[in-house]
């Protein structure tokens, strides 16, 4: 009996989920590797930060998804990677080494603070469900100081919320905080008065959602201003220490906390044996099948990689789409027959789209453009189609429903973990 070739994937994200569950498992035994042991839906984790989901509403067990009948025979085992020896076909975690004839890595990409000193110590951030529970924690606890501080410094300061970081993201967040400012607080904290909280988005270029249309980030701009979120473009961070944010034209700002989204680089991972260092934003540089540029049998999909055409001269967006596209061109192309000619891969741009919170979202689709109610309608649809789980699906959506008429949520808890045992931590 022919022995199966060996296929380890780095990652089980949009990019690694696809290619595992379209990979001819008669052919490749394959090995999922992921540092949490959860899929983790990242543009839902606004909604977390601000209170609107629970984590376990946008994140699915990845052991679950492996006994799905698309993904049988895939095996799942959790660590962190850091290196990969290349000459030797060994990937290294912190718990186990292993072995492989092909590797792809789908490890995404996390913040980038671009060495700017300090800023990661003391900016929250929202790439992940543990950093947006940290983000709730400290966005709650700061309404609970001022509500019962005496001093007028102080309670404006705690009440400040910055966001760094115009893009989709940035603009979410911003928008979900500017909805907590107009219709919850005044709920919840009958002590803080609505005009006392401030919410303000800072952006170093001279436009929000700079990939998307310039009507959408003209509408996206609008909107914000509705929402009492205050908006400064063409504002280039330059330090942050002692609650205190300067930009680079002189202008400070105290603040309780800032929320960081200026940027993403991809994970760092080692490549040993070969000359491999990781391109520009921390992505590796591979060719149109997705092959990292001279590391034999290593290839990348996702945020991580790199993949660079006329189209798209300095590589596809780092969105989902992207990577679910790429992890099934490999998956198609790795099925094939020795000797057969693979498909280079080329992205299908669908689209793209922001929501800036109630009945308020932009959609670009080529060159037709909405926004307002229906572009809202269609953003909530396009997200509870490609969350991963029926009951996530159903949590979600029954959550968003709620939330719209009661202008209410049951998920604004400050939930700050115990100590744990010293062999947890490791």
């Amino acid at each position: 009996m022919e022995q199966k070739k060996r296929l380890v994937i780095v990652g089980g994200g949009f990019g690694g989920l696809n290619l595992a569950k379209y990979i001819d498992k008669k052919q490749w035994e394959v090995t999922l590797v992921d540092r949490h042991n959860y899929h983790s839906f990242a543009p839902l984790f606004y909604q977390v930060a601000s209170a609107g989901l629970e984590p376990a509403g946008i994140t699915f067990p990845l052991r679950r998804e492996v006994r799905r009948r698309r993904m049988r025979g895939v095996r799942y085992t959790m660590g962190d990677v850091s290196r990969v020896d290349v000459a030797r076909k060994i990937v290294y975690t912190d718990y186990e080494e292993l072995p492989y004839d092909s590797l792809v890595i789908a490890a995404g990409a996390t913040n980038n603070f671009f060495g700017i000193e300090g800023l990661e110590k003391n900016v929250y951030t929202i790439k992940s469900a543990p950093e947006s529970i940290k983000a709730r924690n400290a966005i709650l606890y700061n309404l609970e100081r001022a509500s019962r501080t005496a001093d007028p410094k102080e309670r404006r300061r705690l009440l400040t919320f910055a966001v760094v970081g115009g893009g989709p993201t940035g603009v979410e967040i911003a928008g979900a905080l500017g909805e907590m400012k107009r219709w919850t607080i005044i709920r919840d904290y009958p002590r803080i008065n609505m005009d006392e909280v401030r919410v303000v988005l800072y952006e170093g270029t001279d436009k929000l959602l700079r990939t998307m249309s310039a009507k959408s980030s003209a509408d996206a701009l609008t909107a914000l201003r509705e929402l009492m979120v205050d908006v400064r473009l063409g504002k280039t961070m330059k330090s942050y220490k002692d609650h205190t944010l300067t930009f680079a034209d002189g202008e400070t700002l105290d603040c309780g906390m800032v929320i960081w989204t200026a940027g993403i680089v991809g994970n760092q991972i080692d490549l040993e044996g070969c000359d491999v260092k990781p391109g520009p934003g921390g992505r590796f540089i591979v060719d149109e099948f997705n092959r990292v540029t001279g590391a034999p049998d290593v290839y990348a999909i996702g945020d991580i990689s790199l993949h660079m055409d006329d189209r798209f001269p300095r590589g596809c967006p780092q969105l989902a789409q992207p990577a679910i596209q790429q992890g099934r061109n490999l998956a198609r192309n790795l099925n094939l027959a020795p000797g057969k000619a693979m498909t280079p891969f080329s992205y299908n741009d669908k689209g793209s789209m922001a929501t800036i919170g109630r009945n308020r979202a932009v959609v670009d689709m080529g060159k037709i453009h909405f926004d307002g109610w229906f572009a809202w309608i269609m953003w909530m649809a396009v997200h509870l189609v490609t969350l991963l789980g029926m009951r996530n699906k159903l949590v979600v959506f029954l959550n968003w429903i709620w939330n719209y008429f009661g202008f209410a949520t049951s998920l604004r808890m400050i939930l700050k973990p115990s100590r744990y045992p010293d062999e947890f931590r490791n």
